[in-house]
C-alpha cells in the first residue's frame, strides 16, 4: 500500500526528505508546506531538487490536512508544539528531525499535551536524525554484543562551517563570549535534545539514571573567519566541545559528546575527526565508527549535503513503521528494525 505524505518545509534537511519521499516507491508526496511566501505556489518537486511533480507548495495548513495524508515529514528548524499537536489531532502521523527524540526537553506538561494530541487523533509521533537519533541507535547496537556494559560514549566530531544557518550556529554558542556564563547557558538550551537522547538510551538499556547533566568547553577563534553566511570574530567562540551525561551515582554511564568547529584556527586547538565514534567499555570493549563518504561516481562531493541526507533519512525510512505503530509518542525502542527498504538501486 502506498502511503500519502506531506512534506513540511523544504530547507536544508526538508528538501532532502521531500526528495526521498518522491523517490520512494511506497510513498506518494501529495502536499508540501511552504515556510516562506517566496515558496508558495512553486512545484514541490523543484523545491526538493527533483523534476516537477504537479504538487504546488502552500501555506494553507487546513488544506494540507484535508488531503488526509498518512504522515507528515516534519523538518522545520524548530519544533512548533501548536503546529505538531494540530497535525496529530487531525489523525496524521508525524516523523520529524526537528529537535525531538523523547520530548523530555519540552517538560512534562507540554509533553503530556503532545501525547494527548496523538492519542486523540489516533496518530503517532517519532523523532530522529543522524545525531541525536541514528547515532544513539548505532551505539545501542554496538553494545548488544556485551555481557557487561560499564559506559557508552558517543562522539560527533565535525567541521560545522558548511552548515549555512547563522541562526542555528549563533544559537548554539558560536560568536559568543567564551568567558560569559550566558554563552554556556545558550549552548545547553540549544542542545537539550541531546539530553533526550541520553534518556532514550537509558530506557533502551533498562537503566534508571540519577541525573542528566551538561558540560561544555569553548575554543576561541584566533583570527576573523568569514564564512560567507556569517563571520566568526577573533576572540569569540570558534569551536564547541559539549557533553550530555547520564549519571548513575557519580558514574558516567552514558556520554553524548559533540565537537563542532567553525573557525579556521582556534585556541586551545581542536582535532576534528570528521565522523561519529562509539566507545563501549565493558565485556568486551567495543569501538565502532561511521563516517560520511561520497559515492564513487560523485565528481564534486558536497559533504554538508551528505550530512543533510543522513539527517533526513532516519525519519523518512521510519515512515512505514510509524504509520503502523500504536498511537502516541514512540522512539527507536518501540519500533521494529528500520532499513533503507525502497532505496536499493536497481
Amino acid at each position: 500500500m502506498t502511503l500519502r505524505v506531506v512534506q513540511w518545509t523544504t530547507g536544508n534537511v526538508g528538501r532532502r526528505a521531500g526528495g526521498a519521499v518522491i523517490a520512494h516507491p511506497g510513498l506518494d508526496l501529495v502536499g508540501c508546506f511552504a515556510h516562506g511566501p517566496d515558496k508558495v505556489g512553486r512545484d514541490a518537486g523543484e523545491l526538493c531538487g527533483t523534476s516537477p511533480i504537479g504538487v504546488a507548495a502552500t501555506d494553507d495548513v487546513a488544506g494540507l490536512l484535508a488531503l488526509r495524508p498518512d504522515c507528515v515529514s516534519y523538518n522545520p528548524l524548530w519544533f512548533d508544539v501548536d503546529e505538531v499537536c494540530r497535525i496529530l489531532e487531525s489523525g496524521v502521523n508525524v516523523v520529524t528531525t526537528s529537535e525531538f527524540i523523547t520530548g523530555r526537553r519540552l517538560g512534562p506538561e507540554v509533553l503530556e499535551r503532545v501525547r494527548r494530541a496523538a492519542l486523540a487523533g489516533g496518530a503517532t509521533l517519532f523523532g530522529s536524525g543522524v545525531n541525536p537519533g541514528f547515532a544513539n541507535l548505532f551505539a545501542l547496537v554496538s553494545a548488544a554484543i556485551c555481557d557487561r556494559v560499564d559506559r557508552i560514549k558517543v562522539l560527533e566530531s565535525v567541521d560545522a562551517s558548511g552548515y549555512a544557518s547563522a541562526e542555528t550556529q549563533i544559537n548554539v554558542g558560536f560568536t559568543g563570549d567564551p568567558d560569559d556564563p550566558d554563552t554556556a547557558a545558550r549552548s545547553e538550551r540549544a542542545s537539550l535534545v541531546f539530553g533526550d537522547a541520553v534518556a532514550l538510551m537509558a530506557d533502551a538499556l533498562g537503566v534508571e539514571l540519577d541525573a542528566i547533566v551538561f558540560e561544555v568547553d569553548f575554543s576561541k577563534a584566533t583570527s576573523d573567519t568569514d564564512l560567507g553566511f556569517m563571520v566568526i570574530p577573533e576572540g569569540t567562540v570558534g569551536a564547541i566541545c559539549g557533553s550530555w551525561l547520564g549519571l548513575v551515582g557519580d558514574r558516567r554511564l552514558i556520554e553524548l559528546r559533540f565537537e563542532w568547529t567553525m573557525a579556521r584556527e582556534v585556541e586551545p586547538p581542536m582535532r576534528v575527526r570528521h565522523g561519529y565514534f562509539v566507545e563501549v567499555d565493558g565485556e568486551p570493549c567495543v569501538r565502532s565508527q561511521f563516517q560520511i563518504l561520497p559515492a564513487p561516481d560523485w565528481n564534486e562531493p558536497d559533504y554538508m549535503g551528505l550530512g543533510m541526507i543522513m539527517t533526513a533519512m532516519p525519519a523518512v525510512n521510519a515512515i512505514p513503521a510509524v504509520c503502523a505503530a500504536a498511537p502516541g509518542v514512540v522512539t527507536y525502542a518501540d519500533l521494529p528494525l528500520i532499513t533503507a527498504s525502497g532505496f536499493v538501486s536497481g
